[in-house]
């Protein structure tokens, strides 16, 4: 029988073992799930055909978005329902209209040969770069190249090789830009970029990490591999910290599954069911999601921009409720719904959020007992609606004495590590 007196020295003996015991399941849970990924993630994405892209497209985009406003006031503000918001998003139209572009040479991009596709790599690259360089582009960016099935891996290689050397020949920066990988079938397509990247990097002289690249999420393969497991999050742990999104893709998911075309949607049971495997496949990983688009487009006689205004603005808010924080914009009149229905979306839970964060920070207890987990949530919640511009900073500070580095100091806590 063990003695009170050895209690100490056998914990500490059992621990040891167990250190041992568990050091390999220690350090793979601290490499394939880090934690949130820190900084600003974009609202939405904007997709536009490589050969419509020109340098001055965001300025463009955001005249158009604001004159969609102008020209329906009354219904904006119908849809809206709140004279502030409103306001809030005259002021990011003008300000930043969009937060991440994508110059699209797949779907969006149809029609054209390989000389045309030559010509518009060189010539989007070149625009890019210049906006880039001048500050007039979004603070996010990128390229969707076609998918690498054999019919379209030539070219999709050719497309990434040219359009990187080209921002690398003209000095362009490419923090805070990334590839879409498109349609993708298996995780050796995933390894083949990762491959591909490394490949690049070496010949352009680039720092081994520079490209980065997203997953697009629109064949089943992709969420129900040919073993019966959930092949997205094998792609997600093969591709490393190369990867940084998973994106839906609505509407090649649902026609891949047999859906009719009228009931396409990002809300159909088949496209709730992708997101929710995408969503557990990518939680703890640092991996970000972005929801699909609606092609319902603001467009035509009062009553149709309305309608479509509506929808959107609806379904950007189930996205937001579902822990989609990103989605695809197709339209600069789709800028409004998309800006309105996020500011919605914070600015209503604010004032809660407020609250029980700051119970939470100063151990009083109020009406709910949040735990750590919930707490990095709210912090989480505060620090991205910052970054859209729905929330002031002084209003988080004033209520809770917490600011930006505070925030994220608790929003993305990483899982402690072993010595």
């Amino acid at each position: 029988m063990t003695r009170r007196a050895d209690v100490d020295g056998v914990a500490e003996r059992l621990t040891a073992q167990l250190d041992a015991r568990l050091a390999a399941a220690d350090a793979a849970l601290a490499a394939g799930y880090p934690g949130a990924r820190p900084g600003r993630q974009p609202v939405h994405t904007v997709y536009v055909p490589a050969d419509r892209y020109e340098e001055d497209l965001v300025g463009r985009y955001g005249a158009a978005a604001r004159q969609s406003i102008e020209e329906h006031a009354e219904a904006f503000a119908a849809v809206v329902g709140d004279a502030d918001i409103v306001d809030r998003v005259r002021a990011k139209l003008a300000s930043e209209p969009v937060e991440d572009l994508r110059i699209d040479f797949e779907d969006g991009y149809v029609g054209k040969g390989d000389a045309d596709e030559d010509a518009d790599v060189l010539r989007a690259a070149t625009a890019l770069a210049a906006s880039r360089l001048s500050g007039r582009a979004a603070p996010f960016g990128g390229i969707r190249i076609k998918c690498l099935e054999p019919a379209t891996r030539r070219r999709a290689i050719r497309t990434l090789t040219a359009f990187v050397a080209t921002l690398v020949d003209h000095g362009a920066g490419l923090d805070g830009w990334v590839v879409t990988l498109p349609k993708v079938t298996s995780v050796d397509q995933v390894e083949a970029m990762l491959h591909a990247c490394g490949v690049l990097e070496g010949e352009l002289g680039l720092a081994e990490g520079t490209l980065r690249f997203e997953i697009q999420v629109e064949t089943p393969q992709s969420i129900l591999g040919p073993d019966g497991t959930a092949l997205v999050a094998r792609m997600v742990h093969a591709a490393g910290h190369r990867l940084t999104g998973l994106h839906y893709g609505t509407y090649d998911y649902s026609a891949f599954c047999g859906i009719a075309a009228e009931q396409q949607s990002l809300e159909h049971p088949v496209a709730d069911h992708a997101k929710l495997v995408m969503q557990a496949a990518a939680a703890g990983t640092g991996v970000r999601l972005s929801d699909g688009s609606t092609n319902v487009l603001p467009v035509g006689d009062a009553a149709d921009i309305e309608a479509a205004w509506s929808n959107h603005h609806r379904l950007v808010r189930r996205s937001l409720e579902r822990g989609f924080y990103q989605g695809w914009d197709l339209h600069p009149a789709q800028l409004p719904t998309r800006y309105a229905a996020t500011y919605a979306f914070y600015r209503e839970g604010l004032p809660r959020a407020l609250t029980r964060l700051a119970d939470y920070t100063r151990h009083t207890t109020g009406g709910i007992a949040d735990e750590p987990a919930t707490a990095r949530a709210l912090a989480a919640y505060l620090l991205r609606g910052v970054d859209c511009g729905a929330v002031d900073e002084t209003e988080i500070v004033s209520a809770t004495s917490l600011g930006a580095e505070s925030l994220q100091a608790l929003a993305h806590y990483n899982r402690p590590t072993t010595a």
